[in-house]
């Protein structure tokens, strides 16, 4: 009845416990820590996701160079809003505090919403629309009147078209999911994700 008994060994008991206890909660312990970096990496990695963030990191420097002088020409003209204000990006483009306010507030949204690949296919297209408006009101505005209060010039016109353009093109075009497999187009054959240990974890998402 004592650990020297010759009806009982500790060796096969031992390595039993293991095989079934040990190792499965490696597994796991390895598995979590796989899953949650994994998450971590491709967090943005859709086409339309990486686009979304390029296009909110454009938007993000386009709006901070607007508050740089040298860069915006006129800078001693910057006024908040109003088509009083001669400063321009670039020497090119009409700007005002709420024009690059504007831009700013487009690429945090950008930033923001890559995260999610519906959200991110969201923003390009709803970014889009909203820069064909500002393209129409350019076109019916009178630029020297109080109704021009972003202001916009007729370059800032053709570049709130290209904007449009491009957005809505982004968005529709690595929007579309696979009809055969229900991906996102742009993300080759991936269809599950492994662990080192070669586990598959599943669909990816």
């Amino acid at each position: 009845m004592h650990g020297d008994s010759p009806g009982i060994t500790a060796g096969p008991f031992a390595s039993s416990t293991w095989s079934t206890v040990g190792e499965p909660l490696e597994e796991v312990f390895n598995d979590r820590i796989y899953s949650h970096t994994h998450v971590a990496h491709l967090e943005v990695r859709d086409p339309v996701q990486k686009a979304a963030l390029a296009v909110g990191a454009v938007f993000l420097a386009v709006g901070l160079l607007g508050f740089v002088p040298g860069i915006t020409t006129h800078y001693d003209q910057l006024t908040f809003a109003g088509h009083h204000s001669d400063a321009a990006l670039l020497g090119i483009f009409n700007v005002s505090v709420l024009h690059n306010l504007v831009h700013l507030a487009f690429g945090v949204a950008g930033v923001a919403l890559a995260r999610m690949f519906n959200r991110a296919r969201s923003y390009l297209i709803g970014g889009g629309i909203v820069y064909l408006v500002l393209f129409v009101y350019g076109l019916i505005v009178n630029h020297d009147s109080s109704a021009n209060f972003v202001p916009v010039n007729n370059a800032d016109n053709w570049l709130h078209l290209g904007l449009a353009v491009a957005m809505i093109a982004l968005g529709a075009a690595l929007g579309r999911r696979r009809d055969d497999t229900g991906r996102p187009v742009g993300t080759g054959g991936r269809t599950q994700s492994s662990t080192p240990n070669g586990t598959p974890h599943g669909p990816a998402l």
